[in-house]
């Protein structure tokens, strides 16, 4: 059955599964990049840390061995308290020889996270459950793949860079047989040369390898959280909600928006049309309105709607396309049309109260009435 399951996961995540992987700490990680940035710290503290903090490391323990003689430790509580003071001192100046040391690898460790793209801190991952002790998921893990890939590669490392290792030491120790007259203070920089030179050979290594199991871990991470056809259905529907209660929703929001319109239509001066797919009833009543007021809108059935309780109300139709159009897209239900729409709207409303004081006169370019047209 789980063997059905994951070959119907033929989808891609969803951006939702993989908000909600990372949400729980699920996120590909590899160990590789740590890897990589710990040796390649180790060659920066080579070659820029090394030369000066050898000789300052070599003072502090000199000073130790020099001043032993001189130090004097008491009995009791007071030896106690000596032995403390000489610790601190000797503690306190290795700290600072090697406090460059000890920021180059913290420094590499977050660089290590943070170029893999995914910080997450999540609770989920350290709240205590049982099944991390079980036992026998535990040895799902020990033999399963990700860990069989592990172990390859661990094997291949320790091969590779042993070999190379052995082939530096080899040339380095053969060049100081057959060198001449080598003295003891050129030892530590030729031995240094070759050990950066073996450092630099396992970083580049060690970066191929990681960028192979960054693309490795996001390609097993991607394939874990795959998706059926049915799981995308499901979260669909889970985001929008059951179908029944939207269709339930969306009546009520019709019920509302249709007593809206027999309650505000009658109010209207006028009724714009596009003449079927679109009506705006303005309201405009001079000395109350600065300017005319959208009282309602809709488009098709809704329209509909409106014509038939303006023609009830004995509220003019005035056909006007472009502008019927306009207002629908840009005017909001009890606040005011936009003011380049004024002009337009002023003398339809113009010509439609002039028509109510019997005064006859060509309607504005665009424009037709239709009071009484019942369709």
């Amino acid at each position: 059955m789980a063997e059905e399951d994951k070959q119907n996961k033929t989808e891609a995540p969803t951006p939702r599964k993989l908000r909600q992987a990372r949400e729980k700490g699920d996120v590909p990680s590899s160990k590789e990049v740590g890897n990589m940035m710990s040796v390649m710290s180790l060659f920066l503290v080579a070659i820029f840390f090394l030369p000066q903090l050898g000789p300052m490391l070599v003072g502090s323990l000199r000073r130790v061995f020099e001043n032993a003689g001189q130090v004097v430790i008491g009995e009791d509580r007071q030896g106690i308290r000596d032995l403390s003071q000489v610790t601190m001192e000797l503690s306190g100046s290795l700290a600072t020889v090697l406090a460059p040391v000890a920021f180059t690898m913290v420094f590499a460790a977050i660089v290590a996270v943070l170029i893999q793209g995914e910080v997450v801190v999540a609770v989920d991952r350290i709240t205590p459950k049982l099944s991390k002790v079980n036992p026998i998921e535990g040895f799902k893990k020990i033999f399963s793949l990700d860990a069989m890939v592990e172990f390859l590669k661990s094997v291949a490392k320790v091969l590779v860079v042993g070999g190379i290792s052995i082939y530096i030491a080899q040339v380095a120790v053969r060049g100081i047989w057959q060198a001449q007259g080598v003295s003891p203070e050129a030892i530590l920089p030729y031995i240094g040369r070759y050990a950066s030179i073996l450092l630099i050979i396992i970083t580049i290594l060690l970066t191929v390898l990681a960028a192979a199991d960054v693309m490795w871990k996001r390609f097993q991470w991607m394939k874990k959280l795959r998706m059926s056809i049915q799981d995308i259905k499901d979260e669909h529907k889970e985001m929008e909600g059951d179908p029944l209660i939207r269709a339930k929703r969306a009546e009520q929001r019709r019920r509302r928006a249709q007593q809206r319109i027999t309650t505000a239509v009658p109010t209207a001066t006028v009724v714009l049309t596009n003449p079927t797919h679109f009506a705006v009833a303005l309201r405009y009543d001079n000395g109350t309105d600065q300017a005319p007021i959208c009282v309602a809108k809709g488009a098709d059935l809704m329209a509909a709607q409106i014509r038939k309780v303006a023609r009830d109300n004995d509220v003019p139709l005035v056909e006007n396309r472009p502008l019927a159009r306009a207002l629908h897209d840009v005017a909001e239900i009890d606040e005011e049309i936009p003011f380049e729409h004024w002009q337009a709207v002023a003398e339809i409303i113009g010509y439609v109260l002039d028509l109510q004081a019997n005064i006859q006169r060509m309607p504005p370019e665009g424009s037709t009435l239709r009071w009484w047209d019942d369709e």
